[in-house]
């Protein structure tokens, strides 16, 4: 376990993607609609910058939701990667490892692997962070 503390900005991003999802599904309930469409492009474009993404991207990481990076942290901690000490020595690795978790489209077969205690073995076969973590366990030699 790592001595530091999480990171600020993980928190901060955690706490704003959450606040982002919750916002959007009650727009979506209450409009029949996507909520982030009802927030104006000016705002929607501020909101993206400040979490250093596109537009386009935070738009769809609002529909995955706030829990759509979850397994990377399981990942991380099958491969014995700290994830904390991670987020403080490079927390821009660390946003970037959430967000390619979070569009992945392969969520069941990493679940399925980490469940079954064989995803530091076969996470290369179908995780868009593969070459991340492969770097981040080269540095662990």
């Amino acid at each position: 376990m790592s001595e530091y503390p999480p990171h600020p900005d993980f928190e901060s991003l955690q706490s704003v993607i959450s606040s982002l999802t919750q916002w959007a599904k009650r727009c979506r309930d209450s409009l029949g609609s996507e909520g982030l469409e009802y927030c104006g492009p000016d705002e929607a474009a501020r909101i993206a910058r400040d979490l250093k993404l596109q537009p386009k991207e935070l738009a769809m990481l609002a529909k995955k939701g706030p829990r759509a990076a979850d397994l990377m942290l399981k990942m991380l901690e099958a491969l014995e990667i700290d994830a904390s000490e991670l987020e403080h020595d490079d927390p821009a690795t660390m946003r970037d490892l959430q967000r390619l978790c979070a569009m992945c489209t392969d969520k069941r077969q990493c679940q399925y692997d980490l469940t079954n205690g064989i995803a530091a073995t076969s996470f290369r076969d179908y995780c868009p962070n593969a070459y991340t973590l492969d770097a981040l366990l080269e540095t662990k030699k």
